[in-house]
């Protein structure tokens, strides 16, 4: 079972490269292993032989809310003399401090000192399974009183658990082993079914709580349904392969550069993208506006994603790195490069400084999502309002400081249309400062609003 959750981790690599972490139980008891890293370079041959059981749970972390330290690393872990629990988070807790009043004394201490709102969760229910009905019992009595995003995977000795908060910001899925087995699997994504050889079966639903264990699946509702799901995911975060709400993203990215070209028309000789994120996107506004498409960036496959690497000097000297332009493609030549957004500008203006340096005539950059100007408090670490280049300057402004010719987003109703979401159903807040569930002051923490941001 470790091995099966090893590969589903690399499948879901993208959505955390801080560290990696494994827990498993024989029926007796859960081992975990967990470090700082890629997955790769904390699983290997005897940790994976090590880890024996038939029931994992899995993470690898892109830390939001809590520091990026082995202490906050996950599956988190906490035992009682009765029943032992792990525990996996995407997501980011609104309402921490109010989670942890409601600890006992001598747990409190504990999971403060870990500054993370997934090991507060965990001590919760943990403490919870010591009365009636376990485990189960203890995730439906707490779930209804947790704000924020979480979709979760938790075991104890004998079950696995999942759930996924009410307004289902982000993907979870359950999928079923090839037929013969009773095996089941929850993911963050469809791909990591995929790439396990799991059926997808359906989407775990908002504020719903399922157990499975020898008895099969049981179901409840903990909370009534309110769709919010992350209008992000679909422009970046997950992987194009990965299908939510029925709709493969692939085709949903490809929609969206469609709509961007009609939008944002420009003069040019070629479509290039920003691999591999803006790829989808550049095919779209290539077929949509005759321009040929092609490659005019090169792309080195064993650099991580710029975006959700916690250093800010990090991400800049990622930009050099992980991307190299084509001169001969580009000599000579009106660009226009398409890209899936523009947080803090970094890599667009890297980008379009090595486009000029290998000769393009004029570039001309296309985004394929609206500008990002609010924080995310449902764990995407946009940090502050001053860092996003759009929560304090104009389009015009952000065009003259990458250095490009023009600058075209798409826009918010055409990004939403893409989807083919109800447009109710979807979280935009990091574009228009909506926030499904209010944030309150004390929980804004490194995602601290500027003055002027008064609508949380």
């Amino acid at each position: 079972m470790a091995k099966l959750a090893y590969y589903g981790l690399h499948a879901l690599q993208h959505r955390g490269q801080e560290s990696a972490g494994i827990a498993v139980s024989d029926g007796r008891r859960i081992v975990v292993h967990k470090e700082m890293g890629l997955v790769a370079q904390v699983f290997d041959e005897p940790s994976l032989t090590a880890l024996r059981g038939d029931i994992a749970v899995a993470h690898c972390r892109y830390s939001t809310t809590g520091s990026s330290v082995w202490a906050n690393a996950q599956p988190t872990f906490r035992s009682t003399p009765t029943v032992s629990l792990a525990l996996g988070h995407n997501g980011n807790l609104t309402n921490t401090r109010e989670l942890t009043a409601m600890l006992s004394p001598e747990s409190a201490g504990s999971a403060i000192a870990a500054t993370s709102d997934t090991d507060v969760l965990t001590e919760l229910i943990v403490g919870g399974a010591l009365g009636p009905g376990g485990v189960e019992e203890a995730a439906a009595r707490i779930l209804p009183r947790v704000h924020g995003a979480y979709s979760l995977v938790f075991m104890d000795e004998n079950t696995l658990y999942a759930a996924r908060d009410p307004q289902g910001f982000r993907p979870l899925v359950l999928g079923r082993l090839a037929a013969g087995t009773s095996g089941w699997v929850v993911a963050s994504e469809t791909a990591a079914l995929d790439i396990v050889g799991a059926a997808f079966v359906r989407e775990v639903e908002p504020g719903e709580l399922i157990s499975l264990d020898e008895r099969g699946v049981r179901s409840r509702i903990f909370a009534p349904a309110a769709p919010k799901v992350c209008l992000f995911e679909y422009v970046y975060l997950a992987r194009p392969d990965t299908t939510i709400g029925g709709r493969g993203l692939h085709a949903t990215r490809v929609e969206i550069g469609r709509t961007l070209a009609a939008e944002h028309p420009a003069a040019a000789d070629l479509v290039i993208p920003v691999p591999e994120s803006g790829t989808p996107a550049a095919i779209g506004y290539a077929e949509a506006s005759g321009i040929p498409y092609g490659q005019g960036l090169v792309k080195n496959s064993y650099v991580g994603r710029t975006f959700i690497q916690p250093s800010q000097t990090i991400r800049q000297l990622g930009i050099r790195l992980k991307l190299n332009p084509l001169r001969d493609v580009i000599a000579g030549r009106r660009i226009v490069v398409v890209d899936d957004s523009i947080v803090r500008g970094n890599t667009q203006q890297a980008i379009v400084a090595m486009l000029r340096e290998a000769g393009a005539l004029e570039v001309h950059v296309r985004i394929a999502s609206p500008p990002v100007k609010w924080p995310c408090f449902y764990g995407i670490d946009f940090a502050t309002r001053d860092e996003l280049a759009a929560g304090r300057y104009s389009v015009g402004e952000i065009c003259a400081a990458i250095g490009a010719d023009s600058l075209g987003y798409v826009s918010l109703d055409g990004l939403v249309a893409a989807t083919r979401q109800r447009p109710g159903s979807l979280c935009r807040a990091c574009f228009d400062g909506q926030y499904p569930v209010p944030v309150p002051e004390s929980e804004r923490g490194k995602h601290m609003l500027e003055p002027v941001a008064t609508t949380a």
